[in-house]
Formats: C-alpha cells, structure tokens, sequence
C-alpha cells in the first residue's frame, strides 16, 4: 500500500511545462489526501480557466494511474498572496 508520503513524492516530480518547478512548488497542487486507492486534492490556479489547465490535471492523474490511483479533485482561484508567489516563482523560472 502507497502512503502519502509515496504519493506526494510521485506528484512532486510532475513539473509545469513552461516554468522549472513542480506543479506542487508552485502551490498549484495542495491539500492530498488519500484513501485506499483514490488520491484527493485541490488544484489551485492563479486565475480562473486557464488555458492548460486539463494538461496539468493529467500530468497529475496519469502518474496516479499508473500505479493503479484514481483522481479526485477539486479546482479553486488561489488567494492573492498565493498567487504573488506564483508569479514570483514563474518569473524566476520561466522556460517558455
């Protein structure tokens, strides 16, 4: 049985495409929790619909489901000083 900290480990090295940090560096992926084989979390962006959104989730569910996890979650705005983060760590680690 995968604990959580297996689980946090295995989404920690899901990096977002266009900036050199993982998605959960970045606070966009917060709040796993886990039971028996369903994974739960919260996937907060910095602004509502954006664009990549649904690839980001995937690149989150497909590592889960290779190990036989399903995907639940939740999508939410980040907060103001969320988001002063984010954009701080996008602007130090852009790739484009």
């Amino acid at each position: 049985m995968k604990t959580k900290e297996d689980i946090l480990k295995l989404i920690s090295e899901v990096k977002h495409p266009a900036i050199n940090y993982s998605l959960v560096d970045l606070g966009i992926v917060k709040d796993i929790q886990i039971k028996e084989n369903l994974v739960t979390l919260i996937f907060a962006f910095p602004f509502p619909n954006i664009p990549i959104a649904d690839a980001l989730i995937n690149s989150i569910k497909t590592p889960l489901n290779n190990i036989n996890f399903d995907l639940e979650y939740q999508i939410i705005v980040m907060t103001e000083e969320e988001k002063a983060i984010f954009m701080k760590k996008e602007a130090e680690a852009w790739i484009g």
